[in-house]
């Protein structure tokens, strides 16, 4: 962040209260954070921002969604609140809400400014940096998970040494970095908005033994993970061994990750889509996502019918049970043209 960024975010930290009664307004004071359900302003109480500077050193203004594991300071909720897609329009509204004069003309011919942390272009420039996940770690984790179909045109690829922001439930002096499931986050036209890291550990085929082991970058809010052209008839669901395990026994059905339940209830339709099937977890989270998405629905005159897991999540059931029993718990609750199409 550059130096006069730095100084409107420390402001804001400054007057974290005010930034928050502003921008979360769904939300409200617990003690010497702000407590509410995710940096789209969503009721619930998994975000909370830092109030005032803590004993370790914590700065005001701070959040940490402990759903989604992403952090980052008021600049990026003032930028979700606002919808914002430049850097620039953020700093511009801070310094609105702040009062403060505007920054001094640039320079001309200014040196390329480096992306902002978390944002698009961070995200893409990570992305350029990945390799295929086929014979990667990644793969291996998605194998030990009995995700054993793994399409090349999946929005999957492998980071073999992705960096890794320690939080403050980390143990001190870990690694700074691991390998990484980097999945690709698209709009509706289909440009990388941001991307989702889900770091591994070597030794175990697994998740790694951090904190937080998944973490998103970049505008999520509307987007998602895609598997296959949108169509009149698509799945969606919150996680994305969620949505590959489902593509196990019906590989041919258009679906979306949204990431976790409050993006999964935010998720921008496509114009043809008219039947929406919610592979929702088996959570207070997912009875959420599935109401807010029955609502926006069917105002646009779009079908949503639920499907339901035995195990807590369709990545539980596969594991359990295997593919003939899932689908055989699927093939009841698809529609007779869909389950004969897709099924």
């Amino acid at each position: 962040m550059s130096s006069p960024a730095s100084e409107v975010a420390r402001r804001l930290g400054e007057n974290a209260e005010a930034v928050c009664r502003r921008y979360l307004s769904n939300g409200r004071r617990e003690g010497n954070y702000w407590m509410v359900g995710d940096i789209s302003n969503s009721p619930g109480r998994s975000l909370y921002v830092r109030l005032a500077s803590s004993a370790n050193g914590g700065a005001p203004g701070k959040w940490t969604d402990a759903a989604s594991g992403d952090h980052g300071d008021l600049l990026d909720v003032i930028a979700a609140s606002c919808g914002h897609t430049a850097f620039r329009e953020t700093l511009e509204e801070a310094r609105r809400f702040l009062s403060m004069p505007p920054p001094p003309e640039a320079p001309r011919n200014p040196a390329p400014a480096k992306a902002p942390t978390g944002s698009p272009e961070s995200a893409r420039r990570l992305l350029a940096a990945t390799k295929p996940l086929k014979a990667s770690l990644g793969e291996a984790y998605l194998v030990g998970r009995s995700i054993t179909d793994i399409l090349p045109d999946y929005p999957l690829r492998f980071h073999p040494h992705c960096f890794y922001r320690a939080a403050s439930d980390d143990a001190p002096g870990g690694r700074p970095a691991w390998p990484a499931m980097i999945a690709v986050v698209t709009d509706l036209a289909g440009t990388v908005t941001g991307v989702h890291r889900t770091w591994l550990d070597p030794e175990t085929n697994d998740k790694a033994p951090i904190a937080y082991p998944r973490r998103a970058m970049g505008h999520l809010l509307g987007n998602g993970v895609r598997f296959g052209a949108s169509g009149r008839v698509m799945a969606a669901g919150e996680g994305i061994e969620t949505i590959l395990s489902l593509r196990q026994v019906m590989p041919t059905l258009p679906m979306i990750s949204g990431l976790s339940g409050a993006h999964l209830a935010a998720i921008a339709f496509p114009d043809l889509l008219k039947r929406l099937y919610v592979a929702r977890d088996d959570d207070p989270a997912g009875d959420a996502a599935l109401a807010t998405l029955s609502e926006r629905a069917s105002q646009c005159g779009i079908d949503v019918l639920p499907l339901e897991p035995r195990q807590g999540d369709f990545n539980g059931d596969l594991r359990a049970v295997g593919r003939a029993a899932m689908a055989a718990s699927l093939r009841s609750q698809l529609l007779p043209a869909d389950r004969l199409k897709f099924l």
